[in-house]
């Protein structure tokens, strides 16, 4: 991790702390946690709140991507970064409003968004309209900070999804965990 992404992301959580999750981008370790279950027969993804592209980096080896980015600091880094990717300034919570594919050809959406710090409405908004994409075998990965699952019970029930720890480590500043969140019932 260089300075070059520790300023902006610092910046930027200075500024609005409640929309940037944590105080410094994840790191390595994170990075492949997020990553270990996508490979290039995954297809498309979706990642969520890139930042300073951390886990973008190791997305793109794996395949198409595009990347839905709210805070505009992040826009310019991430597409002179990522010149391969879809760069799209928007909020996540209008993913079923907005016609980004066609079908549902999705095979994984990455999320490094800070859903503990959103009500309960924008959680539900952001993952009915990440799984309105997603085939029905597709998986949401999440990091946390805290020590469980950040999407509420309630919220899982309503949309008939299901989450599980897929890892943790303290490798990370802070200490962070991921959650892949999937289909109970994938219609196949």
């Amino acid at each position: 991790m260089s300075a070059a992404d520790i300023l902006p992301f610092f910046r930027a959580w200075v500024r609005n702390p409640l929309a940037v999750a944590a105080v410094a981008p994840s790191g390595p370790t994170v990075s492949s946690l997020m990553v270990q279950e996508i490979t290039a027969d995954t297809g498309p993804v979706i990642e969520l709140g890139p930042g300073t592209g951390v886990f973008t980096r190791a997305l793109l080896e794996r395949g198409v991507l595009t990347l839905v980015e709210y805070g505009s600091e992040f826009i310019p880094l991430l597409q002179r970064r990522f010149p391969g990717a879809r760069v799209l300034w928007m909020d996540a919570a209008w993913l079923q409003r907005e016609r980004l594919f066609d079908g549902a050809p999705v095979g994984a959406v990455v999320s490094g968004l800070g859903l503990l710090m959103m009500p309960p409405e924008k959680v539900t908004a952001i993952l009915a309209g990440a799984f309105g994409y997603l085939r029905p075998d597709g998986a949401f990965y999440q990091i946390t900070y805290g020590p469980r699952c950040p999407v509420a019970d309630a919220i899982l029930d309503r949309l008939d999804l299901q989450a599980s720890c897929i890892g943790q480590t303290f490798r990370n500043l802070p200490p962070a965990s991921v959650y892949r969140i999937s289909r109970r019932h994938p219609h196949m």
